[in-house]
């Protein structure tokens, strides 16, 4: 009987034992979630911050690419100063070619009064061509027609004359039909080939009289055109004497701008008895002193519109730029002010925890954080720990158990404000003693309320405060297995 209780013990043991390990694999995927979720939230942590970074780096870069911009346009300005002063002595020079122009648009003015009566002209003899063209199509579909009456006339004539002779032939058998009736129908036939004659003769006579008519007004029409052909070229000959006397009028008048002289002054000066010849020589002089000179810039104009257009657009993008920055600026200040805000309200609610669990973890003393700078941004943050019974200002001077509990209490009010769902300990309590153990676990329990805590632990007395075990035991060498234990479960088992 008692082997069969003992078997019955081993398999209860043994359904346990699997229970167990079930329950093991469970915390141990619980585990590997909360590991997988502190990952996550690094990662997005990491980026966070990358952005933070990229957009430092935009702010600089759209510092820089403002400043090259104001470069540009500082020389923009320098080149449209430059373009406006040529501008200037190109307008000048136009000025006094005002003069030499009208008379040109005179002589314009009578070449087109020309043009426009030859035109004119034109005009009435295509009218009076279109009029002879439309008499000469009505006269050919009268003539035509004519024609065509003729040709009917011909073939009635030969069916008379056929019938005439069957007539002829009958005549000795039929004596009824006279011949007084033929001989008026034949006379009737022979009017009407006449008449028709006769008709065919005039129109012919009219068409040939049009015909020389309209010849004569082709040979008037082309001499128009010729006469029209030659105005034009005139005309045209002219528009280009006149615009190459503006050319050349320019171009003196620019070199002359160039070398200082005016044509009013230069006038005044000459002599009354001044002499052609005389004038001529000293003016292929000047125009050799003009050759040296060189081509000059007639594009002023063109490129002083060109940089126009460009300051103009240079101008837009600048004011573009302007607004996008301020636009930046204003963002930044904004996150730089909800930055300040939330940081200094996180680090207020910090320091009043740390404040709170340094002496629960210590027994005593005093710790808080301080910041080492004015500007919540980039000032560091010290750590200042006061344990009971010392003098300390730094926590570098603490001792290693010190230090692991400042630090402990520093972790857990980052943990008061921001729970996570888990939370490893990796022997955490190893330099600590058993007093300052005790009161670390006394927290740990308190908060395990909200937090899950894994150890990693070989202290005892923080073994006794965990509800659940788990280890390595190697029953036979060299084969090691995992070993989970419900504390609870066996401080029941063991007060059996």
């Amino acid at each position: 009987q008692s082997i069969v209780d003992i078997e019955a013990e081993l398999a209860e043991y043994q359904q346990r034992q699997d229970e167990l390990d079930t329950q093991r694999e469970t915390q141990l995927h619980a585990v590997n979630d909360a590991v997988r979720a502190h990952s996550i939230a690094s990662a997005a942590l990491a980026s966070e911050e990358h952005k933070l970074e990229q957009s430092a780096r935009r702010r600089e870069d759209l510092k820089q690419q403002i400043q090259e911009l104001a470069t540009s346009i500082e020389q923009d300005q320098q080149q449209l100063s430059e373009a406006t002063m040529r501008r200037t002595s190109a307008l000048e020079s136009l000025d006094m070619l005002e003069s030499e122009k009208s008379q040109i648009d005179e002589e314009s003015e009578t070449l087109r009064s020309n043009l426009d009566s030859a035109r004119k002209q034109q005009d009435a003899d295509r009218d009076a061509g279109q009029a002879l063209a439309v008499r000469v199509e009505s006269l050919r579909s009268t003539r035509a027609a004519t024609e065509q009456n003729l040709d009917r006339l011909q073939t009635r004539m030969t069916q008379l004359q056929q019938r005439q002779a069957a007539l002829d032939a009958e005549l000795t058998g039929d004596e009824d039909l006279t011949l007084a009736t033929l001989d008026q129908q034949l006379q009737a036939q022979l009017e009407a080939k006449l008449g028709g004659d006769q008709a065919l003769r005039t129109a012919r006579e009219q068409l040939s009289e049009i015909e020389q008519r309209l010849r004569a007004h082709e040979q008037e029409r082309q001499q128009h055109d010729g006469r029209v052909q030659s105005l034009r070229e005139q005309v045209q000959g002219e528009k280009m004497a006149a615009q190459e006397v503006l050319v050349r009028l320019k171009t003196i008048d620019e070199q002359m701008l160039e070398q200082h002289y005016e044509l009013d002054t230069i006038s005044a000066q000459l002599p009354a008895e001044a002499e052609v010849d005389t004038w001529a020589s000293e003016l292929s002089q000047i125009e050799q002193r003009l050759e040296r000179l060189g081509p000059i810039n007639l594009a002023a104009i063109d490129e002083l519109a060109e940089q126009e257009t460009r300051k103009q657009y240079l101008d837009e993008q600048h004011l573009d730029v302007t607004e996008a920055l301020e636009t930046l600026e204003r963002a930044i200040s904004k996150i730089d002010r909800e930055t300040r805000s939330r940081f200094k309200e996180t680090f207020d609610d910090v320091n009043t925890k740390v404040q709170q669990y340094f002496p629960r973890l210590f027994g005593g003393g005093h710790g808080s954080l301080e910041m080492t700078g004015d500007d919540l941004l980039s000032a560091g943050v010290l750590v200042n720990a006061q344990p009971p019974g010392k003098r300390v200002s730094s926590i570098q001077l603490l001792s290693g158990g010190e230090k692991a509990l400042a630090a402990v209490a520093l972790v857990f009010a980052f943990f008061e404000l921001n729970p996570s769902p888990f939370c490893m300990l990796d022997e955490v309590d190893a330099p600590l003693d058993d007093a300052n153990v005790g009161r670390f676990c006394q927290l740990v329990m308190e908060m395990s309320e909200r937090v899950q805590f894994i150890f990693i632990t070989h202290n005892k007395v923080t073994m006794e405060m965990s509800r659940q075990l788990m280890g390595v035991t190697m029953n036979e060498p060299g084969v090691s297995r995992l070993v989970a234990v419900d504390v609870q479960e066996a401080v029941e088992l063991a007060s059996v």
